[in-house]
């Protein structure tokens, strides 16, 4: 594993900032940390070619987009190896339901953010696509009642 180096308090504040609102302007970014713009700017080059900041996205308000139901569905194959983890990663990146893919341990090997617009939608996606996967041995639906809390901001 590649050793990262420590971010200070000003790297800290930057990204900060911008996971509450990418859209900044490095001027205004500056102000928000009490810093110049070119300092800022340099330090904002920095961490997008370390790949500290990955990318820039909107949040979306999936609801209002017909794609409101979300399911957190636990997904265990009935065996594991190197062929089998590439071949069930290729399947989920195919699937435009499934918003985000973890490999977790424990009992399942894998968890699956699905965001579709109801019910039956979730229940096509589990008979049509993922439960024809051969490698699949069993599913675990946990359906989301509440969104409480989404983003992960830096203390």
């Amino acid at each position: 594993m590649k050793f990262e180096r420590e971010r200070d308090a000003v790297d800290m504040a930057i990204l900060r900032e911008l996971q509450l609102n990418a859209r900044l302007s490095v001027r205004e970014l500056a102000a928000r940390i009490h810093r110049s713009p070119m300092p800022v700017a340099e330090r904002l080059r920095r961490l997008e070619s370390e790949g500290v900041i990955k990318g820039y996205t909107a949040q979306l308000d999936m609801g209002k987009l017909g794609h409101g139901f979300t399911v957190f569905c636990n997904v265990r194959l009935n065996h594991i190896n190197t062929e089998i983890h590439t071949a069930f990663a290729q399947e989920v990146q195919s699937m435009a339901e499934v918003a985000e893919c973890y490999n977790v341990s424990g009992e399942f090997d894998y968890m699956l953010k699905v965001q579709v617009p109801d019910m039956e939608a979730y229940r096509l996606f589990v008979t049509e696509r993922l439960g024809k996967l051969s490698m699949l041995d069993s599913v675990q639906s946990v359906f989301v009642m509440e969104n409480i809390k989404q983003t992960v901001v830096l203390l």
